[in-house]
């Protein structure tokens, strides 16, 4: 059995290295000393989260809950702790000064001042999820005693990786691109082998003990499995129609539809609907669960779609319409009644036992064509194959005209990548550009805002670091009724506050439209934004959406060529 002061030991050591190379030796190294139970629990808290992404299991720990539980151990206030968070901004390192404040005299601390422990990583990993499984009335209580346990049975080198932990945010440098090649080079197991069975499984932790267990051999034969989602496959942006041709020559050219994307998982008469961040959204949405099992025939199916609310019309309706039936936990059919949805159905992973991930879109096609009756409520969307860009520009008007987006531009021979965004898949719109950024931070407003978080800090993602990197601010797109509904969302994600300014846990996707990408060397990411604007609050996207640098770079570089 591992200790915990083992494993934050090798984060302090991780933490202050700074090559990606050396970083991804050092997590293998811990990946090989840990016993078989701890590695995927290792695996998932080296990369600063505890359970699967695609898991229901949250851990569901706030600053509030967080700071209230460094009070009560160490004895200060919940005042006392946000001015350790303002002076230190970091919660790690608040924990660890605000629990050197213990008085030596305090029996229930000895073992925090001999700076003896004897935490294991499971036993950590326990409390946390009987945190996570603490629920109604008394929650919030038995939440902060399990982490007082915690932090009174740890020691200095602990306390700061236990609380950055319990939030999620880790902090060491750590994603999943190192992650990945930790367990390649730990294992033996080729990296892009490793990728693709993380994209099958959402589950880096299931991903490591399979390639222990059982080496390359095992990790191939780690397939789609019903009810535990995929990630989906992504587009990329085409600046015109004339470029996407000439990528693909003959294209299969479908609707971009005004709507939220749903994976659909049938196994008999057993539905299960997952939304785009992998989230269980199967009960707020009955009506498209009756739809799929009186209109699917296949015993069991994995299928890809889009929901779309539509208004008395059949015209699409505002997307924030749509985010209220996914989010919906009571009154249900009410609501449904009220903002009804279309399920457009473009994609067939599984059907029947066989795993379809590998066949030519066009095959995945009929395939989906023969097992779904489209009707009211339910249908495959209509798609054209063509090498015309007189079509091509007739199917985009008559998508607009309906009040939808613009294309889809595939490649009909494209197997379905998991995760992937490429040149298989294209979208065309007509809008101002936009990119999917992950808020990190926002600043109190003033005035009659002075109650709102009003200005907004964006970062885009580098996927090898898990580094979020800044690219700018966005104060513009906000009526004060969202800024309201906004400041009462990020209350529960605020690490910490100095003065004015709040750094918040990186979750909440903004959509933000812009005029064009400068080269700055005020952010991290050595890009800002000219003229951003919230267009949408994504809630139906997860971390994983995030632009990431290196699409940054590319957009940057097309614009140039342009100009």
């Amino acid at each position: 059995m591992t200790s915990f002061k083992e494993f934050a030991k090798a984060c302090k050591v991780i933490e202050g290295t700074p090559g990606s190379l050396d970083m991804t030796a050092l997590v293998a190294e811990l990946l090989v000393k840990v016993t078989p139970e701890e590695l995927p629990v290792v695996t998932h808290f080296v990369m600063g989260e505890i359970f699967p992404a695609w898991s229901s299991e949250e851990i569901g720990v706030g600053a509030g809950i967080l700071y209230s539980a460094l009070a009560k151990s160490a004895g200060l206030s919940v005042a006392d702790i946000k001015e350790i968070v303002r002076e230190t901004g970091d919660i790690g390192e608040t924990a660890v000064k605000a629990l050197k404040k213990v008085s030596s005299g305090q029996a229930t601390f000895s073992s925090f001042m001999e700076d003896s422990s004897d935490l294991s990583i499971l036993e950590v990993y326990e409390r946390f999820q009987a945190i996570s499984k603490t629920s109604g009335k008394g929650s919030q209580t038995s939440k902060m005693k399990n982490l007082q346990y915690l932090f009174n049975s740890a020691s200095s080198e602990e306390v700061g990786y236990i609380a950055r932990i319990s939030v999620e945010e880790l902090r060491i440098g750590v994603g999943e691109g190192i992650a990945r090649d930790a367990i390649s080079k730990a294992f033996d197991v080729p990296s892009d082998e490793i990728e693709r069975a993380f994209m099958l499984t959402n589950d880096l932790g299931l991903v490591a003990v399979t390639a222990r267990e059982g080496g390359r051999d095992a990790v191939q034969s780690l397939g789609l499995e019903l009810n535990r989602p995929i990630r989906m496959m992504l587009a990329q942006v085409t600046p015109d129609f004339d470029i996407a041709l000439s990528d693909l020559g003959t294209a299969a050219v479908e609707w971009k539809f005004d709507g939220a994307r749903v994976q659909i998982h049938k196994e008999g008469d057993s539905i299960t609907l997952f939304s785009r961040r992998l989230e269980n959204i199967t009960d707020s949405l009955p009506d498209v669960v009756e739809a799929v099992r009186e209109n699917i025939d296949a015993e069991s199916a994995i299928l890809d779609g889009e929901a779309v609310a539509i208004d008395e019309n059949g015209r699409p309706r505002a997307f924030q319409d749509i985010l209220k039936r996914f989010r919906r936990k009571y009154d249900v059919q009410s609501t449904a009644r009220e903002i009804p949805l279309i399920l457009n159905l473009f994609d067939i992973m599984y059907l029947n036992g066989e795993e379809l991930l590998d066949l030519p879109l066009v095959e995945r096609r009929a395939k989906l064509e023969g097992c779904v009756r489209s009707g009211d409520k339910i249908r495959v969307d209509t798609q054209y194959i063509t090498d015309d860009l007189d079509k091509i520009m007739v199917i985009y008007n008559e998508a607009l005209k309906a009040g939808h987006e613009g294309v889809m531009i595939k490649n009909p021979q494209s197997p379905y990548s998991p995760g992937k965004r490429g040149k298989n898949w294209l979208k065309k719109k007509p809008v101002m550009e936009t990119l999917d950024l992950v808020v990190i931070g926002a600043e109190w407003g003033y005035g009659r805002r002075t109650s709102f978080l009003g200005s907004y800090a964006l970062a885009c993602h580098d996927p090898d670091t898990g580094r979020f990197l800044p690219v700018g601010r966005v104060a513009t797109g906000f009526s004060d009724e969202q800024l309201a509904e906004l400041t009462d969302m990020f209350s529960d994600l605020i690490v910490t506050e100095a003065g004015t300014e709040v750094e918040i846990k990186p979750e909440v996707i903004f959509e933000v439209a812009f005029e064009e990408i400068q080269k700055s060397v005020n952010y991290d990411s050595g890009y800002a934004l000219r003229f951003p604007r919230l267009v949408n609050v994504r809630s139906d996207k997860s971390i994983e959406d995030v632009e990431t640098i290196g699409r940054l770079e590319e957009m940057y570089l097309v614009q140039r060529e342009r100009n």
